[in-house]
């Protein structure tokens, strides 16, 4: 596009590719979830197998989640309807459950109740935030949109006794907005001094390993510091509907074997083939940050690819 175009033409668009991605909805839920109606159980992990295997174990039995802002009787519905571009803001929303009333009960996933994820919809712009509780079911975040246009929001949750759940809605930032093209392919990404390499491939349908690892000023960086009860965490978004992959790990610090860098081990499994978007939150130094890449799914079997049950460090 040479020329910004207003933001109420965008839409149309999106509508477009999001009814059509709410066609495929029900058909994908979170990773760690059984799909959505499936409540049978599933043993937990030992702490040796970590959230590698585990997650291995529950990608063969699920895809990913966020396109529906409802499912399994669940609904998230933002209260605050206005958002300026580079304004902060208070934003606050509910989670209701099947009996129609905010949840105000829930598990502890990874150090959090909640966790909240914002893109915008070309995927160049990310945030990984922690809303708070306000009372009553309502939860709320200082939240800045970079620039005008569209961005999809998830809630990635477990009510208490159920599932977890990830719920996606879009927020819409009026203004003249030009879309941005997806990042190039790329397996190095440069943020703050830090340098991240990504070795690994996606390969439909099959859980693969993937190693991302952290480096400063040509040095690796051996020190990296626990976030949310891991080394690092890692959401993959598919480019063109934005369907959602939110995996872990494999280990975690302080089981005896996980070594604190300079590399992190993920084992995921990616729904079909296409463009993925994929962010890493890493913590060194007192201070989170966020490397982007940008990988192409196809068939091709990769040297990655790993079996069940196989997931050493």
């Amino acid at each position: 596009m040479n020329t910004p175009t207003k933001l109420g033409s965008y839409l149309l668009g999106v509508s477009v590719v999001f009814g059509s991605a709410l066609g495929i909805g029900r058909a994908v839920g979170p990773v760690g979830a059984p799909a959505a109606g499936d409540h049978s159980t599933m043993a937990a992990p030992t702490a040796s197998e970590g959230h590698g295997q585990q997650a291995i174990e529950q990608a063969n039995e699920v895809a990913p989640g966020g396109l529906e802002v409802s499912a399994d009787g669940y609904t998230l519905t933002p209260l605050t309807t206005t958002i300026k571009p580079d304004t902060p803001t208070d934003f606050r929303f509910t989670l209701t459950g099947p009996n129609n009333k905010p949840v105000t009960d829930y598990q502890v996933q990874h150090d959090k109740k909640l966790h909240f994820i914002v893109v915008s919809r070309d995927l160049n712009s990310f945030q990984h935030l922690h809303p708070v509780e306000t009372g009553g079911g309502v939860w709320s975040v200082k939240l800045t949109l970079p620039a005008a246009g569209a961005y999809r929001a998830f809630a990635d949750f477990a009510p208490a006794g159920g599932d977890g759940l990830t719920l996606g809605t879009d927020l819409l930032v009026a203004g003249d907005y030009a879309p941005e093209p997806l990042p190039p392919t790329s397996r190095t990404a440069n943020v703050d001094g830090y340098t991240v390499t990504l070795d690994g491939d996606l390969i439909p349908g099959k859980a693969s390993k993937v190693t991302l690892t952290v480096s400063k000023d040509g040095h690796p960086v051996t020190d990296l510091q626990p976030y949310l009860g891991a080394y690092g965490h890692l959401v993959a978004l598919r480019a063109r509907d934005l369907a959602y992959l939110h995996v872990h790990p494999d280990g975690e610090p302080g089981d005896g074997t996980t070594r604190s860098g300079p590399e992190i081990v993920f084992y995921t499994e990616v729904p079909s083939t296409g463009n993925y978007r994929l962010f890493l939150d890493f913590q060194h130094e007192g201070e989170v940050r966020t490397a982007g890449f940008t990988l192409s799914a196809d068939q091709t079997t990769p040297t990655s690819t790993v079996a069940p049950g196989d997931h050493g460090h």
